[in-house]
Formats: structure tokens, sequence, C-alpha cells
């Protein structure tokens, strides 16, 4: 288990490392992270990659990084890890937790504490939202990732939003995975883009490549 994590969070700084050449990235990471926090494991995830991720960036000079994460459950581990920190914003788009795991964190009035305070943003979703609503939900979110002034993206990218994902209950499409690349690519800023979750297996393919497209890899 620690060989394939700890090749994964390699994988993650792989890409981190092309992204600050100012290119886009895509790293297909197994285990996933964002469910790892910094003395905890759970979800199949064992080192928080997005989290080392943002850190290489912060340590490489940006001053403030951004993490999306778009994955059905919300990365309560990546949360924890920068809840009292105001270089790195939180943003999440997520199965509320009162249905969806991991059911006691990920609620909307979880904003950071002490100087993090207004660094983290949580967008739990009804059942079954669909590709505008999600779009839109979206859109919001970057719009304060904008305002906060980030220099660099992290996306935590989960296909277990999907129609048909097997363990999960909303209602993106393939197509709305590209727009949710394009609302992305609007911010103007070099992103890596991380695996997490995603349980329709025979569609993980057309829609990482989908998510991808529209982002402008």
């Amino acid at each position: 288990t620690w060989e394939a994590a700890y090749a994964s969070a390699q994988v993650a700084l792989s890409a981190t490392q092309e992204v600050l050449s100012g290119e886009h990235a895509f790293a297909l990471c197994r285990p996933p992270g964002h469910h790892a926090a910094y003395d905890m494991y759970g979800g199949y995830c064992f080192l928080n990659n997005a989290a080392v991720s943002a850190q290489y960036m912060r340590d490489n000079g940006k001053k403030r990084v951004a993490i999306v994460d778009v994955d059905f459950h919300h990365g309560n581990g990546t949360q924890e890890i920068f809840y009292d920190r105001d270089d790195v914003m939180y943003v999440s788009l997520h199965g509320d937790p009162s249905r969806a795991y991991p059911y006691t964190i990920g609620y909307a009035d979880e904003t950071g504490t002490g100087r993090g305070l207004g660094s983290t943003l949580n967008v739990p979703l009804a059942a079954r939202t669909d590709d505008d609503k999600y779009v839109d939900a979206l859109a919001d979110a970057v719009a304060k990732i904008q305002a906060f002034g980030a220099q660099m993206v992290v996306v935590s990218l989960g296909l277990d939003t999907f129609i048909t994902d097997p363990i999960c209950d909303l209602s993106v499409t393939t197509d709305g995975f590209r727009r949710s690349g394009e609302v992305v690519a609007a911010l103007g800023l070099p992103t890596v883009v991380l695996q997490e979750g995603g349980y329709d297996v025979d569609k993980l393919g057309i829609n990482v490549q989908s998510w991808l497209v529209g982002l402008g890899v």
C-alpha cells in the first residue's frame, strides 16, 4: 500500500512540476488522496495528492493556491489540512454530507478557522443535480477563487458525479464535464488535474477526456 500511495504522490508532483513551467497537466493518480488528512487515511486515500501538489506550489514561490475539488464525496482530508491557512483556498462541490460520505464534514457553514477563515468554500449539492445547475455552482465558486487571488490551481477530479455512476446520485453528463473544464479554464491560471474517484469504469476514459478538452489540455 505504501509503495502504491508514494508512487501516486510522485505522479502528482511530476504533473505539478510541469504546471510550474506554465503548462496544464493531468496526473492519473492511483490510489486517490483527498480523504487523507495529516494523521488519518480513509476512502482508499493514504497520502493527500492535492495537498502535496498545493504545498509544492507554495514551496516554489506561489503565494496563493486554490484547490478545486469536484469529486462527489467531500475531500475531508484536504479541508482539514488547510482549514486554518489563508494561503491555500479549498473549494469543494459535492453531494450533501447529510446523505453522502464522509457525512460529518463538508457543510456550507464550514468556512475555515483562525487565519484561514473565509478560505474554505463548501457547496453541498442536491440529488440529481444536472449539468446546468452544476456548472452554475462551479462558476460561482470560480468567481470566489478569482477574488482570493490564486496564482495556480489544483483540481481534485472525481468523475463520480456522472449520471450513471453506481454509488453516487448526481446527474452530470459527459458534456457537463467538458463545460466544467471550460469554467476552470476561464480562470486563466496554470492548472494541475489529479484523478480522484469515479466508479462507472467503462465511462471514466471519455469523461476524463471531456473534462480535459474543456480545460484546454
